[in-house]
């Protein structure tokens, strides 16, 4: 097939996708209206788990998440393919008024793993009713705690590569912001790192009216905010770019006191590991050596969940793009930058040779979408049919041997 599906059969596969829609729409809304955050997901795990049952497949449950495996053997030899579709929803209000919308005050699907969940499923009940065409197997990957708690690495640590050994990977994330039913991704560096800081400046507390006998962090906090912004144009460079933001900043207690303590944290986001090893050591002194020259102290602590960089291979990533278009024809396109965004999924690209791409799933009719992580995001269903399609036709597509 040269790399690219034959017509016939993403034709197939579009028609197969198409009559999965009912099941798929419904399976995305019960998620939808369920949502569950982090690593244990009993309810999601309980209905992706006998959902593949009832199609016949054998399932492993993860030890230390809620995750779920299964694998489709093939009739005919072949690689071994990873698809995975995570499962967790964000710690956030929902404000769609969609008669599906959250059971749960304070947890919203806004991220669309609603819809990576139901999509892989209506693909499994694709490739396993055409075990006969597949070559190899199709290792299936329900991964909890995505958005900020490993679930990735946590499956990793639990042995999913060693025990099935996948020579390929794929992933599919939506964007609300993308053409309905596109298709995007790109060789190298797709998404950023994200590293979770948190700086504490210390001084010495005292009368509000008398700065002179304190050691005052409130000023010594704010000028770390501003010089982080000098720091990183002067320490990466400009087509290696680097985005650090203090979101949060906390200290005092009434306004005739000086606190003790100032809290600063925020993230660090870089398309490089030699950018994003720079800003992170850059941070830590120029925390310390503002602290210094003020009689203050500052200590900084990077948390533990930080995603690497999402890099693609490039090979893979092409190949990729030809299915795709196979599929979707000039709504196939490449990304001409990098996400400043971040994946888990950087962990298994990090091991396994694969890629990740968007589909576009903007509602109709909608001049400025919300995004994701709005809690107004909302998606066009109909673009889960390419979804589908797409996961369906990796796992079936042959890449074209090296000249």
């Amino acid at each position: 097939m040269s790399g690219v599906i034959a017509p016939e059969l993403a034709g197939e596969l579009e028609q197969a996708a198409g009559a999965l829609m009912h099941e798929a729409i419904g399976w995305r809304r019960l998620v939808h209206a369920d949502p569950e955050i982090g690593l244990q997901l009993p309810h999601t795990q309980d209905l992706v788990g006998s959902t593949l049952e009832r199609m016949g497949l054998s399932t492993v449950r993860g030890r230390d998440c809620s995750s779920v495996v299964a694998v489709i053997e093939g009739e005919r030899d072949g690689p071994t393919t990873l698809l995975r579709a995570d499962m967790d929803a964000l710690e956030m209000p929902e404000d769609t008024g969609v008669d599906f919308a959250s059971r749960t005050a304070g947890r919203m699907h806004a991220c669309g793993h609603d819809a990576h969940t139901a999509m892989l499923l209506a693909a499994t009940r694709v490739l396993h009713d055409r075990r006969g065409d597949l070559r190899g197997r199709v290792v299936l990957m329900f991964q909890p705690g995505e958005e900020g708690h490993d679930g990735a690495k946590v499956m990793l640590d639990e042995g999913l590569l060693e025990q099935h050994r996948p020579e390929r990977a794929f992933a599919l994330h939506i964007s609300s912001v993308l053409p309905s039913g596109w298709i995007s991704t790109r060789p190298g560096t797709l998404m950023a790192s994200a590293d979770e800081f948190h700086i504490t400046v210390t001084g010495r507390g005292g009368h509000a009216s008398m700065p002179h006998d304190a050691a005052d962090p409130v000023p010594v906090a704010c000028s770390i905010v501003t010089a982080i912004q000098s720091m990183v144009t002067r320490t990466v460079p400009a087509f290696d770019p680097a985005v650090v933001t203090v979101s949060t900043i906390h200290g005092g207690t009434a306004t005739n006191v000086i606190p003790e303590e100032v809290h600063l944290g925020g993230t660090v986001r870089a398309v490089s590991d030699q950018s994003r090893d720079t800003v992170l050591v850059a941070l830590g002194e120029l925390s310390q050596g503002l602290a210094r020259a003020h009689r203050c102290h500052a200590e900084m602590e990077i948390m533990a969940h930080s995603y690497p960089v999402t890099v693609c291979d490039d090979t893979f990533a092409a190949h990729t793009l030809s299915v795709a278009q196979a599929l979707v024809g000039d709504q196939s396109i490449t990304m001409p930058t990098p996400v400043m965004g971040a994946e888990d999924w950087s962990y298994v690209l990090r091991q396994v040779r694969g890629s990740m791409a968007f589909l576009g799933a903007a509602p109709a009719g909608v001049a400025r979408p919300a995004p994701n992580h709005s809690n107004h995001f909302m998606i066009d269903e109909n673009a889960m049919a390419v979804g589908i399609a797409m996961y369906a036709a990796m796992a079936l597509s042959e890449e074209p041997r090296p000249e």
